[in-house]
């Protein structure tokens, strides 16, 4: 058997937890590389996911803090309908994916790890992408390190 080591993890297993919503206070800090932000527009942002279901796993959301979509204005829902886009675009320029999971999850029986802050995910994928860890071991194999793929997503903004 063959060891698979991800020793940043520990961080987030030991580590302190931060209080109140990350989907606010990342933007709200100027330090956008520190906090995932990849980019900003006037009422809703795109971030690196820190807990991806796969590399590149990027999340779209408004700065509006709210878990029901019926909250958020026209406008609000356009602009973000426009970074899903866009984050689709900057994915297929840097990592040139097979194709791409996008949704959201309402409501904690529909899957939502954060309630009250709505949030779509965009997550690229490439033939032959899911293995056998995710089933038996319930671990995902991320093949880049998160500032890595910041940098690199950067680039093709």
């Amino acid at each position: 058997m063959q060891q698979l080591w991800a020793p940043w993890r520990i961080r987030y297993i030991l580590g302190d937890r931060e209080t109140g919503c990350f989907l606010c206070r990342a933007p709200q800090s100027a330090d956008d590389a520190k906090n995932l932000v990849l980019l900003r527009a006037k009422t809703s942002f795109i971030m690196l996911n820190a807990y991806p279901y796969n590399a590149g796993h990027l999340l779209v959301a408004p700065y509006k803090h709210t878990g029901e979509l019926d909250e958020l204005a026209e406008s609000e829902l356009n602009e973000m309908t426009a970074l899903i886009v866009r984050a689709k675009q900057i994915l297929t320029r840097a990592l040139k994916p097979h194709g791409f999971n996008v949704g959201l999850n309402l409501g904690k029986t529909a899957g939502a790890g954060v309630l009250d802050h709505v949030h779509w995910h965009i997550v690229p994928r490439w033939d032959g992408d899911v293995n056998f860890m995710p089933v038996t071991a319930d671990t995902r194999v991320i093949p880049q390190a998160l500032d890595e793929m910041y940098a690199e997503l950067r680039r093709h903004i």
